[in-house]
């Protein structure tokens, strides 16, 4: 099978997809829109109150950039360590980590742009159900 040639690509995403981690992402830059060989970006908005399934991402980092809102996240082993993340911050996910992302907000979105050294959005989410219920 003949590889396609890489170029330059503006994406006007005009799709979403439902992410294992539960949340819907707005579809923008992967393997399979501009064919990525070593990351996956796109946008978050997350819903007043909403929290995210418990998981990690194995082999691969992320970053994030919060563009509105204050969202928060519980991450480590055990889900034993918290922080805030505001408009204006960035935030990294070293490989492997679990984490568990929410907004505590009732009334207000947190809109985030992120982005994966996977290209595969979903392949290498691995879903934690045994910490879902740490911080019910």
């Amino acid at each position: 099978m003949e590889e396609k040639q890489l170029t330059c690509q503006v994406i006007r995403s005009t799709g979403s997809y439902h992410g294992k981690q539960g949340f819907d992402y707005q579809a923008a830059i992967s393997a399979e829109s501009v064919g990525a060989k070593g990351l996956c970006m796109h946008m978050l908005t997350i819903p007043p109150g909403a929290k995210a399934n418990a998981h990690l991402h194995e082999n691969h980092e992320t970053a994030i950039y919060v563009l509105s809102g204050e969202g928060a996240m519980w991450y480590g082993p055990d889900l034993q360590e918290h922080l805030v993340a505001k408009a204006g911050d960035f935030l990294y996910i070293p490989a492997g980590m679990p984490h568990l992302p929410y907004n505590p907000s009732e009334t207000e979105t947190v809109t985030a742009v992120l982005a994966r050294t996977d290209p595969n959005e979903q392949e290498s989410v691995v879903l934690r159900p045994d910490l879902d219920e740490v911080h019910g």
